[in-house]
């Protein structure tokens, strides 16, 4: 059932000398150890084995049933009571040893926990009355009553200073320092027979004591009375700090974490015979709470013979350093251990939880014995292709193989078989590890008989050296032979031709196809010297990509091999010597003048901006040809670059009408003689005159053409034509004369400047030397006049090295400075100065 949750406990049978054992004799009670077992028997036998059941030792004790065995907690004392009222303890391993025989039968015997020490030499009987016997002087046993009056004793329990009996009565914990009983807690249910289903004792640790009785479970916790409330009291009490009823009758109690592991004895009501019957007993894990419990787990036992076992047949041993749980009846001995994680994944697979199952494996594969985390993996795998999830167990194919090639190549064949292979293709390894070239091949071939565009991904994902190329180039040549049009198969074989080095082959397809990576193919292989001849289909396939790269590529296709190859074409000529002239103006000068009639046939608005841009344009030719396509606009500027401006203008004014252009025209020529071609064209056309009389003003006298017009001629807009002129010229002279005043104030500032500077005074000291003569400018001794003359520009000298000024002007200029700025003309300058 895929919602039944997973136990939390496994189990298996103790084996080995216990199956000998139990084939003669039966279990009657068996007590644990960390380091082995002791097995008592209704023969009165008592065994010692090991955890796997194999038998290390043999006493035979009595002839009738062993009630109780009792261990220390170093395992190396033991003692033994039976139904004849023997009562044995002794060392294992030594001599010591005690006999005593009483009149009636002994339920239940516990040695000290430290036994083995010697100032804790006691152990307890329990009858009809509840004995302690020390060792006292001359290793004399005393014996001691605890406890009497309220039946048989049935259970007893040792832990630390505490030890907790069951009567017929309830339960009482005796404290062994105080030698004062600190509880009693009553039974519950006295309407069951204490023989018949007795009392479950359990200590979880020193202070914490689990009673199971009937169907009622307490847990009391042993705790230390507050000093005021002493008075007559035992320095301790007992809370019940849990309490629940179970659905079934105890046989054992046993602590885990937590957590409870409940022993129940069931009986049921049989199908055929509508009989109360014995059931298989139950191991429930619960979790307590306050005043109920929750289930954790639960699983049927099926003991040996579990049809005849009453409840007292059963018993719940433990061992705490290994959460050991031993199911104990009369045939039958069930070791019940805390699930690991090999058995989480067992169940995972029983349950077909492959996903969770090798999650689990990786989390915990340091630690897994049973299980490898392939076998879980493979398994997984299988299980999806039989559910038909082919797409999910190619995918998990990934992960799972890993690099092993052997299991990568086992599962394409398996997916072959399936007819699954293009479910595959996908995940199968392309690098590290590559597998062997015929597993591709073979996905190729499947591809290729069924699904062109699947085929066509895989060679465009695939590096081509994962396979034999020709043999899929061949295979795909003869499905060409079936549709030879078909341009997927036609692209795919271009790309294997790719991978081939056979570039012309692949090169002649893409052309074919007028394929987008035709360029990247030739610039990535250099296949220039390919497409010497194939410039026109490149053209033709995109003009933009196939001009840029011959233009990046002149070194290997020449201007010249392009022009001859495009010369019946002009068309995509034209767009090639375009482009080149947009590089360079000068490379292609030679196919300037082819170049006019191209522009003029397929581009007449570049060819304005080619006759200005261009130096190597024969103008003659150019304006022929323009003149004969009636191209004014470009047979105005031919005109005007000519020289010719007086006939480009007459052309302006009598072809185009364009007054606007024409004083534009006046204007880029700056010639009088050309505005005054203009005044008398435009004097009888009043449109003409209010242009003039608009745009003239910044340079030509308006009055020139204001004069020569006819008294009485209408001219449009003539009023706003005037105030423009006025307002023109009005602007005019405030612009001068803001520019007078910024003149005047710079001119003062900078003169203001040139005074504060000349007003400085220059610092004269040793250090400063006579241009002329070069020595010191000042003289050694200070006592003696001295004649020094500073310029402007901080040359100094003694006045007796200076030149004697000449008679004309009595200025004197420094030498030095007059000899750098001197010229022609400059003696002639110097002596008007």
């Amino acid at each position: 059932d895929e919602s039944e949750e997973e136990p939390k406990l496994k189990y298996e049978r103790l084996s080995n000398g216990v199956t000998e054992i139990l084939q003669k004799d039966a279990a009657s009670c068996m007590t644990v150890h960390e380091k082995f077992l002791a097995l008592g028997t209704h023969y009165g036998k008592v065994y010692l084995l090991d955890v796997q059941g194999n038998i290390t030792q043999k006493f035979d004790v009595s002839p009738v049933k062993i009630n109780q065995i009792s261990l220390d907690e170093s395992g190396e004392h033991m003692g033994v009571c039976s139904e004849d009222g023997k009562v044995q303890v002794f060392g294992l391993y030594s001599a010591e040893e005690f006999h005593e025989t009483f009149d009636c039968p002994i339920k239940i015997v516990a040695v000290h926990p430290h036994f083995v020490r010697s100032h804790f030499k006691q152990f307890v009987t329990g009858g009809k009355k509840l004995l302690l016997y020390e060792r006292g002087w001359m290793n004399r046993w005393k014996p001691s009553v605890l406890h009497e009056g309220e039946g048989n004793i049935r259970n007893v329990k040792w832990r630390g200073h505490l030890i907790a009996w069951a009567n017929n009565m309830g339960v009482k914990i005796l404290d062994m320092i105080s030698k004062q009983r600190i509880t009693n807690v009553p039974r519950d249910d006295i309407s069951l027979r204490p023989d018949m289903y007795p009392c479950s004792l359990c200590w979880k640790d020193n202070l914490t004591l689990i009673i199971g009785w009937g169907n009622s479970v307490k847990i009391c916790s042993v705790k230390e009375r507050h000093a005021s409330e002493m008075r007559d009291l035992p320095n301790r009490y007992v809370e019940i700090v849990f309490q629940f009823d179970t659905e079934f009758y105890i046989s054992g109690l046993a602590p885990i974490c937590d957590q409870l592991v409940i022993l129940s004895y069931v009986k049921e009501i049989s199908e055929k015979t509508e009989v109360e019957c014995c059931a298989r007993p139950r191991l429930d894990i619960v979790q307590p709470l306050p005043e109920s419990c929750e289930e954790i787990s639960s699983d049927a036992l099926t003991v040996r013979g579990f049809q005849e076992n009453e409840c007292r047949d059963y018993h719940l041993e433990y061992s705490e350093g290994e959460s050991l749980f031993y199911i104990i009846s009369p045939r039958d001995v069930v070791v019940a251990k805390e699930r690991d994680q090999d058995d989480h994944i067992d169940w995972l697979l029983e349950k077909k939880k492959y996903e969770e199952a090798l999650m689990a494996a990786e989390i915990s594969q340091k630690t897994i014995k049973k299980h490898k985390i392939l076998d879980i993996g493979l398994a997984y795998i299988n299980h999806l292709v039989e559910k038909g999830e082919y797409d999910l167990a190619a995918r998990k194919c990934q992960k799972i193989l890993g690099k092993n090639t052997e299991l990568w190549e086992f599962e394409v064949y398996k997916f072959k078989e399936i007819g699954q292979l293009k479910a595959i293709s996908r995940y199968l390894p392309r690098r590290d590890p590559v597998l062997k070239p015929l597993i591709y091949e073979m996905v190729l071939h499947e591809f290729l008989e069924s699904d062109y565009e699947g085929f066509a991904t895989l060679i465009k994902e695939w590096p081509g050296d994962l396979y034999n190329n020709t043999i899929i180039v061949q295979a795909v040549v003869d499905h060409l032979k079936k549709d030879p049009q078909n341009r997927t198969l036609l692209r795919t074989l271009a790309e294997l031709y790719t991978y081939d080095q056979r570039y012309g082959r692949a090169l002649e397809i893409y052309l074919t196809l007028r394929h987008k990576d035709v360029f990247q193919l030739i610039h990535k292989h250099n296949l220039f010297s390919s497409i010497r001849d194939k410039i026109v289909l490149l053209m033709d396939f995109d003009s933009e990509k196939a001009v840029d790269m011959l233009l990046d590529n002149e070194d290997k296709i020449s201007i010249d091999r392009v022009v001859e190859e495009l010369e019946n074409r002009p068309e995509l000529q034209h767009v090639y010597l375009h482009k080149l002239f947009k590089r360079d103006h000068h490379k292609g000068q030679q196919y300037h003048e082819k170049q006019i009639s191209l522009y003029a046939e397929y581009d007449r608005p570049n060819l304005l901006p080619f006759l200005r841009d261009s130096t190597h344009c024969p103008l003659e030719k150019a304006l022929e040809i323009c003149q004969q396509r009636n191209f004014v606009e470009e047979t105005v500027y031919l005109l005007s670059r000519m020289g010719n401006s007086r006939s480009a203008l007459k052309m302006i004014m009598e072809e185009l009408q364009d007054v606007d252009k024409a004083i534009e025209f006046a204007k880029e020529q700056d010639d009088g003689e050309l505005w005054e071609d203009l005044i008398l064209y435009s004097i009888d056309k009043p449109p003409f005159i209010t242009g003039l009389l608009n745009n003239i003003g910044t340079h030509v006298d308006p009055i020139l053409l204001i004069h020569r017009i006819k008294e009485g001629m209408e001219i449009p807009n003539l009023r706003d034509s005037l105030v423009k002129i006025l307002q023109d010229y009005n602007l005019q002279i405030l612009l001068r004369e803001g520019c007078k005043k910024i003149l005047v104030a710079d001119s003062l500032s900078l003169l203001k400047k040139m005074h504060r500077t000349q007003m400085k005074g220059v610092l004269v000291d040793e250090e400063n030397i006579c241009e002329s003569c070069l020595s010191p400018i000042l003289p050694s001794d200070a006592s003696k006049s001295f004649n020094v003359v500073v310029f402007h520009c901080r040359h100094m000298f003694h006045k007796e090295c200076l030149p004697v000024p000449n008679t004309v002007s009595s200025v004197q200029f420094c030498n030095i400075c007059s000899a750098k700025h001197r010229g022609p003309g400059s003696a002639i300058l110097e002596m008007k100065k």
